[in-house]
């Protein structure tokens, strides 16, 4: 998303499974586990007496093996999925875009940044000036070499005025991007950007030909387009021109659109599919009575926040914020709503930032003063509020309904406006309590996306003088430890009246049939070791 991922217009019919093509079977285990596949889940909870015994986890071992072809399954999609990763919404389009194409720096799995296309991004004195060493030896899908130019005119691409990408609001300060050698580019800021290098790791932030078509996309991605019908599969094949030193070892990967989650696990359970994204928590323990079956649990810094506007009834009052905060069973919320998988979040983001403050004291429900809290701001008799929300990530529903219990007891009463995923992201900046989804982002990025002004998915309205200028000075501040301090009292700001009730962060649980290896736990909260398919490789079982 950015918010993260509108997962818009799913197959209304949920025929995805039926009409999407297979991959061949290549691994001799694994044709063996399929055989023996399709008890489904009913018939394993029944062999359990109702309650699934978690069975050994089975891991392959190394090293990689090189060739044969997956199927990965995760739900949504729709008539707008798109080849173009700089406006990547859904889990399609991001898995695409993170398989075709290649950005200046990444993430990796502990979201730490390292060099990908560039080998180094190093600012000025004043972080006006990002200067980018492009890596030698790096080539398209097609044949043809990485250059600065291709450089130059992927970020003209993505700030174009006429049709800005999803990256553009980051780069808004960008003056121009000059070649100045042979391997390297400069980037040329209007004012001082500290953080600049994290928006070089966004998965939307590609590398494409200066001659890029659409139509016939190219990238330096590990894999390179076979196929694509939006809403139902994409094939990938590996690239050979690709320019890193691990993988891509499998031949193809096919991507698959299915319709809900009941389809998903019933296609990984008959062995339709080698792996799916995003699976229910409540799913685990069932799954995990099937040594067919590995669960990829992943510690992340993705959230599901309820958002308040900031500048309308109720919520411009931060008494009525603080009393919805404070109504709140966390606890509760990340067992219910997480099955425990999950951390307790304290109404801030960027979890993993050095400058988090985790020493601020944790809310905890307090009824009593959420009531005094609501009748001192005009409300002595409780609130009547419609909260909506949609399907737009695993869990978000589900988290709206148990809010909606805990909250009532402070008088707080919520009529839940239940919307499909295209009703809910037609007018969604526009709710005055509603729901949204981020993955994993440092603080700086998250707020230049989310929670300024001008930011383009400014969901609670906010714009707090006193935060901006936080904001701007840390983006200048050259001094990691004063900028930390920045970042910290930005930080407490949003503690203190922010819009949000983030209330905890959920890891990210994925499934795969036992034969693959190369999945890691990742904190990016994109799935299956954040779609870094170029490491998977199937193995045999012992």
């Amino acid at each position: 998303m950015t918010p993260e991922e509108p997962a818009r217009n799913p197959d209304p019919r949920g025929e995805r499974a039926a009409i999407a093509r297979r991959a061949p079977l290549t691994a001799t285990r694994r044709a063996v586990l399929g055989g023996g596949l399709g008890l489904g889940l009913m018939t394993l909870l029944t062999a359990c007496g109702g309650r699934a015994v978690a069975g050994p986890q089975i891991q392959v071992e190394g090293p990689p093996q090189e060739g044969g072809a997956i199927s990965i399954g995760f739900v949504g999609g729709g008539a707008s999925d798109t080849l173009d990763g700089a406006v990547a919404t859904n889990l399609g389009d991001i898995a695409r875009a993170v398989n075709l194409y290649s950005t200046l720096l990444t993430f990796d799995h502990e979201y730490e940044l390292q060099p990908m296309l560039a080998t180094s991004a190093t600012p000025n004195d004043d972080a006006t000036v990002w200067t980018v060493e492009l890596r030698d030896g790096v080539k398209f899908s097609d044949g043809r070499e990485l250059t600065p130019r291709d450089v130059i005119a992927s970020f003209e691409r993505i700030v174009d005025p006429e049709d800005p990408k999803s990256g553009a609001a980051a780069f808004a300060h960008l003056d121009a991007v000059v070649e100045t050698g042979p391997r390297t580019v400069e980037f040329r800021l209007s004012r001082s950007d500290t953080a600049m290098d994290q928006q070089f790791a966004m998965y939307n932030c590609i590398i494409v030909p200066a001659d890029f078509d659409l139509a016939k996309p190219v990238g330096t991605g590990p894999f390179m387009l076979e196929s694509f019908t939006a809403a139902q599969s994409t094939v990938l094949r590996r690239n050979p021109h690709y320019w890193g030193d691990d993988g891509p070892y499998l031949d193809e990967v096919t991507l698959l659109n299915f319709n809900d989650t009941d389809a998903l696990i019933n296609a990984l359970l008959s062995n339709q599919v080698d792996a799916v994204a995003q699976i229910p928590p409540a799913l685990v323990e069932v799954l995990e009575a099937d040594e067919r079956i590995n669960i990829l649990d992943s510690e992340t810094g993705a959230y599901l926040p309820f958002t308040m506007r900031v500048d309308r009834e109720p919520f411009d009052d931060a008494r009525v914020r603080e009393a919805f905060r404070l109504a709140v069973d966390r606890e509760g919320m990340v067992e219910q709503v997480l099955s425990g998988r999950g951390t307790v979040g304290n109404d801030m983001y960027a979890v993993f930032d050095a400058a988090y403050p985790a020493d601020l004291p944790q809310r905890t429900q307090d009824i009593v003063a959420a009531r005094q809290l609501l009748a001192e701001a005009g409300y002595p008799d409780g609130v009547d509020v419609e909260l909506v929300t949609a399907p737009i990530q695993s869990g978000v529903v589900e988290a709206a309904q148990v809010f909606a219990e805990q909250v009532a007891e402070a008088g707080i009463r919520v009529k839940i406006n239940r919307m499909d995923l295209t009703a809910y992201w037609t007018d969604y900046l526009n709710y005055d309590f509603s729901q949204t989804f981020w993955y994993t982002r440092s603080f700086l990025p998250q707020t230049l996306a989310g929670m300024l002004p001008d930011a383009p998915f400014n969901e609670t309205g906010w714009d707090d003088p006193e935060f901006i200028a936080l904001i701007e000075e840390a983006r200048a501040e050259t001094d990691d430890a004063r900028r930390d301090e920045l970042t910290r009292s930005a930080q407490e700001i949003l503690y203190d009246r922010g819009g949000l009730i983030v209330w905890g962060f959920a890891n990210q649980i994925d499934a795969y049939q036992s034969y693959l290896g190369g999945l890691v736990p990742d904190r990016s909260g994109l799935p299956l070791s954040g779609f870094k398919l170029h490491e998977v490789w199937i193995g045999d079982v012992a």
